[in-house]
Formats: structure tokens, C-alpha cells, sequence
């Protein structure tokens, strides 16, 4: 696609097992998370990102859609690849974050979208970042993606 990925989608869930809640924006604090979050100031897990690409890759292999509500993660992109090395860095809006490592599914999507669905997923449930610089993220927010290293990172 010749332009930039945008936020598709922007879930929440207030506890663990509750449903993910859409939204149109989400304030994020920098080393905490999305404010309302069931992860919101936990150490590293603050917010979590798939591409609406990989899950149509995820729904052919499945055959029947996956749809971004339930995969239980916080933002899906329209399209790309969501960066999995650690220490690479992507803005959402005003928002920096950063890899920490690669989402796994859980067992929940088995349960949510159908049996099968942990598997079809598996190595593409998206990335786990931590939060640089908070701020608002609004579904059609530009996504870029600022590559850094884990040697290039402020100490």
C-alpha cells in the first residue's frame, strides 16, 4: 500500500477474562500504559498491537474471520507489519512505544473466536510495547515505525 498504516481499532478491558471494550481514543501514560487497561502500570506489558493484514492471514489459514475485538489486544493497525525485535520503536499519534517482545496467543482465543484460533494465530498475535512518551491515541491516528536498537536506546 503506498500510504502509512493508521489505528483501525482501539480495545480495552478493565480486568483479565472481561470483554475488550472498543473505543475511539485511549490516553496512555508513558511507563504505564493506556489509562482503563487490565495492564495499565504493570512493568512491561502496556500496550498491544496487530496489524489487520496479519489477521486476514490468520483468518485464511483459520478459514472464517478473526476479528480484532477478540484476539485481546489493545490496537490494530489497517495494514503492515508490526515490528517484533525489541528496542524498535513505533509512534501511534504522539504516542512512542517499544517492542519488548512478541505477543503469544492465549489459550482465551479458543474460547472468544473458536477452536483453532490460538493456533491460526501463532506468530501473528502482534507485539508487546512499553510506553516511551504518553499522550491520545485516536482510531485514524497515523502509525510509523522508528527503528532504533537496543544499543541506540537512552539508558
Amino acid at each position: 500500500m503506498d500510504h502509512p498504516p493508521v489505528v483501525a481499532a482501539i480495545h480495552l478491558a478493565k480486568a483479565s477474562r472481561l470483554p475488550m471494550q472498543s473505543k475511539e481514543e485511549v490516553e496512555v501514560e508513558a511507563g504505564r500504559g493506556i489509562v482503563g487497561d487490565r495492564y495499565h502500570g504493570t512493568k512491561h506489558r502496556h500496550v498491544t498491537v496487530q496489524s489487520r493484514e496479519t489477521l486476514d492471514e490468520a483468518a485464511a489459514s483459520y478459514g472464517r474471520p478473526v476479528p480484532s475485538e477478540l484476539t485481546r489486544r489493545n490496537l490494530t493497525i489497517s495494514h503492515g507489519v508490526v515490528p517484533r525485535e525489541p528496542g524498535t520503536r513505533i509512534r501511534v499519534g504522539e504516542v512512542l512505544l517499544e517492542v519488548v517482545r512478541v505477543a503469544a496467543p492465549c489459550k482465551l482465543l479458543d474460547d472468544t473466536i473458536g477452536a483453532g484460533a490460538q493456533v491460526a494465530l501463532r506468530r501473528r498475535a502482534g507485539t508487546v510495547f512499553r510506553v516511551l512518551d504518553g499522550g491520545t491515541i485516536r482510531v485514524g491516528d497515523p502509525v510509523e515505525l522508528e527503528v532504533s536498537s537496543p544499543e541506540q536506546r537512552p539508558a
